[in-house]
């Protein structure tokens, strides 16, 4: 059988995945990746770890295929956006992982926009100026020193760092990364999609410390038998930031399809054709640069920082719920949230909002609520998150005509039925949730001829029926608009208490 591997190297956990030629799992391993919170607004991880536990998982999966099967390619998917700072000299990095989520950088994000260069920064990477982005990360980096003392010193999204470990590392690994994860850095240019001088030197990141840009599909070398023995020499033909990889995997291939992705965080993607796009609210990315293999294509993307990650918290930091799968049973033992909102602005707002300094907030209190009502508001509140993207998409002149659903939390019905409801759109689950890494996988499988084209893919593509809201709250129409109403003025309070926050933001060691 002939087999093509994904690594999906995730927030909260790096998987490798097995796919047959009708792009279906056929085996899998994973490993939980854990963050720690120093400080508040600060999330960090360990860099070498997350490259120990790719290869414990390839591994895994390479050791259980039997001796039919052959493993044609293997496709990276990551999160994005997660910085590194690292020696290339000896691989060892120079500090932890700076991911995502963190919100150390406000203070430089926000002394450039007073100094007028927001506009700049749209005009050149289709994002705004906001601490998720890899660039004031890197600054952050440079400005404390964190490559001073290194002999090649070098700074690298999440990609870009397996694939260099993966194909030898400091013995002569691959350096090099591609433009869906590049374009989330704030230093590419989406129009040539090289790396922008006027954006290097704005955030005083020098060109010598990135990785090569290549096309998504294409050759990033070979898995070093020192590295992965059992997968020695097993081209790497597919990289793609995680959620690129889900637009892909959701056979999204036509100009205004959308998936949404309800993951650590919720991502809503579009396909935008083959130009950039300029949405209010939105910000736009590349999507994928199939190279030889087709065209390069944009996306339009609304992020929620928080999605996941709040059940998380529930469930870890609270102990409402013992399991994240009990959410959903404990939310339908009320009728519906008493007036409750949620709001989860952990790490501040995104999409369309962008208030780094928003935080996470609940509202509408009584003695009356229990834990079932909070169960049910945060339900509404990931929905309603999506909802607002979805509002801005068809504000900007791209109307969705339906929402292609994945991620872990989308297999929630409740949560789906709230979206139908409160976007106004049909919403479609994918059969499988492993979007991100089918994306992957079959990009990678794409670029090493197991699929001829995206038109075949597209036909493999499997979906549930439209979902049809039968809860009485989520199939009421008017309840839920006046729901989303309450959802936004709790939204704004979560913005207003940045009047109340430490101007210094977080803590700068």
């Amino acid at each position: 059988m002939e087999i093509v591997l994904a690594l999906d190297a995730g927030t909260s956990t790096i998987r490798t995945l097995a796919f047959d030629h009708r792009a279906r799992v056929v085996d899998a391993a994973s490993r939980d990746l854990p963050a720690s919170f120093p400080h508040p607004g600060e999330v960090e991880q360990d860099a070498t770890l997350i490259a120990s536990l790719a290869v414990e998982t390839l591994r895994d999966v390479a050791r259980r295929r039997g001796p039919g099967d052959h493993v044609r390619a293997l496709g990276i998917t990551n999160q994005r956006e997660t910085t590194i700072a690292f020696d290339r000299a000896t691989g060892r990095p120079s500090g932890p992982a700076l991911v995502w989520q963190d919100r150390r950088t406000e203070p430089l994000c926000a002394a450039l926009e007073a100094g007028g260069h927001g506009p700049t920064v749209r005009a050149t990477t289709g994002l705004v100026l906001d601490p998720y982005f890899s660039a004031s990360k890197m600054r952050w980096m440079v400005d404390h020193g964190w490559l001073d003392s290194l002999t090649t010193p070098s700074l690298a999204t999440v990609d870009a760092w397996l694939v260099w470990w993966l194909t030898g590392g400091a013995a002569g690994g691959t350096w090099a990364t591609e433009p869906s994860n590049a374009s989330r850095t704030a230093l590419l240019d989406l129009a040539t999609r090289h790396w922008s001088p006027a954006m290097t030197d704005l955030f005083g990141v020098s060109r010598a410390t990135l990785p090569d840009v290549r096309a998504s599909a294409g050759s990033f070398g070979t898995i070093s038998a020192s590295v992965v023995p059992e997968l020695a020499g097993v081209d790497i033909t597919a990289v793609l930031g995680d959620q690129q990889a889900a637009l892909f995997g959701q056979s999204c291939f036509d100009v205004g399809t959308v998936k949404a992705t309800y993951g650590t965080g919720s991502f809503v993607l579009a396909n935008a054709g083959a130009r950039p796009a300029d949405v209010d609210g939105l910000v736009t990315t590349v999507a994928w640069d199939l190279g030889e293999h087709g065209p390069v294509t944009y996306a339009l993307e609304g992020s929620a920082f928080v999605a996941g990650a709040a059940i998380q918290w529930l469930r870890d930091d609270l102990g409402v719920i013992d399991r994240a799968d009990h959410l959903e049973p404990l939310a339908r033992r009320v009728s519906d949230s008493a007036g409750v909102c949620v709001v989860p602005a952990f790490t501040g707002l995104g999409s369309p909002f962008w208030q780094p300094r928003a935080r996470g907030t609940i509202t509408g209190l009584s003695r009356g609520v229990g834990r079932a009502h909070l169960a049910r508001a945060l339900i509404e509140g990931m929905a309603f998150q999506v909802r607002a993207m979805t509002d801005a998409f068809a504000a900007g002149g791209v109307t969705p005509r339906e929402i292609r659903a994945d991620g872990g939390a989308a297999a929630m019905d409740l949560l789906l039925e709230y979206q139908c409801t409160a976007s106004r759109l049909p919403v479609r689950r994918a059969r499988s949730l492993e979007a991100t890494a089918r994306g992957a996988a079959t990009l990678a499988g794409l670029a090493a001829g197991v699929w001829a084209s995206t038109d075949e893919l597209a036909e493999l593509w499997e979906g549930e029926a439209p979902v049809v809201a039968r809860d009485p709250a989520a199939s009421d129409a008017a309840g839920v608009e006046r729901g989303y109403a309450a959802w936004l003025h709790a939204a704004q309070r979560a913005t207003d208490t940045l009047a109340h926050d430490d101007p210094g933001g977080p803590h700068d060691r």
